[in-house]
């Protein structure tokens, strides 16, 4: 692990870049407020924490040789993010600025949690890039098991810090995005690249 200074700063880089746990975090802040997002950010670590582990004991590398499981992860993990998208739009369309009305728009019995969670878990890219990108910080006929439990808490823990600034930063942008005509648009917004992540995963093809 010479290379560890190194595989932080590839990692840093890394994270800054949007994806799907980035678009439903960003939803859950709008929606929920910063309780939300968070909540959302520390589901998305407990699955970055679960592809750590396969990867330690290669289900991951199964996962990704399997044509038959990497679909299945794929495209239940596309219909996931399509599903998300899709009621947040939905909910849109009965939003007016009552009180009663804003509860549908928060989609009662979903957990931001478990969203993050199964967004997370359910992408079987994230599974790629632990299989690829980790293996090169390792030392030539090392054993991997150590390394890589170190490495995916690393890149857990850097992501979860940087994930709640986030969440923090857009809760606190100011007045203007708790008025409910700012909301519903940022939600339409999210909601819209959240399907359009769902649709770009389930045409992923397997490495």
């Amino acid at each position: 692990m010479n290379q560890f200074p190194l595989f932080m700063l590839m990692s840093f880089l890394l994270i800054l870049l949007p994806g799907p746990d980035t678009g439903l975090a960003t939803q859950n802040t709008i929606v929920y407020g910063r309780k939300g997002g968070i909540q959302t950010v520390l589901g998305s670590a407990g699955g970055t924490l679960v592809h750590t582990l396969a990867a330690v004991l290669g289900l991951s590398a199964l996962i990704v040789k399997s044509a038959l499981l990497f679909s299945v992860f794929k495209y239940a993990g596309a219909l996931y993010l399509i599903y998300l998208g899709v009621t947040s739009l939905w909910a849109l369309r009965k939003a007016k600025n009552t009180v009663s009305e804003k509860e549908d728009i928060r989609h009662k019995g979903r957990s931001p949690l478990l969203q993050g969670l199964f967004t997370n878990m359910l992408n079987p890219k994230v599974a790629v890039f632990f299989l690829t990108f980790l293996p090169q910080f390792l030392v030539t006929g090392a054993d991997p098991l150590i390394p890589f439990l170190l490495m995916g808490l690393t890149y857990t823990v850097m992501t979860l810090i940087w994930m709640v600034l986030y969440v923090c930063l857009l809760d606190r942008v100011g007045a203007w995005m708790k008025r409910p005509g700012v909301q519903r648009a940022m939600q339409g917004i999210t909601g819209l690249v959240l399907v359009g992540f769902g649709l770009k995963l389930a045409l992923e093809r397997r490495p």
